[in-house]
């Protein structure tokens, strides 16, 4: 099954792409991420870690399939146990300011189904500005 969910929101375009493109970042609006391990601080082609979510000590892992910067564009393939999903990832800058971005969800439709509410929430969060 093939999902492709969106949000925008008032952040600017390089906050959002700084949040996607460092993996310890992602804690910080994505709320079922609880921990990653990474191979790299910085995502590139061929990254690979290990997802953690809230259920301790349980893990999903995962590499980097793509990773356009110009493009503001990324994807990767995540596997838990048998359960494997593809992610694209997209952002641009709206006219009148902040970021439109979308995800791309490819795999089993139990899986994208019980994941797409979780993501919904996350890129909301993603292209929201920070509070102060």
């Amino acid at each position: 099954m093939r999902l492709t969910l969106r949000a925008d929101g008032a952040a600017d375009l390089d906050l959002v792409w700084q949040r996607y493109s460092v993996p310890a970042l992602w804690t910080t609006w994505a709320p079922q991420i609880r921990r990653v391990e990474c191979s790299a601080e910085r995502l590139a082609v061929g990254v690979t870690g290990i997802v953690f979510g809230v259920i301790p000590n349980i893990g999903a892992s995962f590499e980097v399939v793509e990773y356009d910067e110009g493009a503001h564009r990324w994807a990767w393939d995540i596997a838990a146990g048998p359960v494997r999903m593809h992610l694209d990832h997209r952002s641009e800058a709206r006219i009148g300011g902040g970021t439109s971005t979308a995800l791309e969800v490819e795999g089993p439709a139990a899986a994208v189904m019980t994941y797409a509410p979780v993501a919904r929430i996350s890129l909301e969060s993603l292209v929201r500005p920070p509070k102060k």
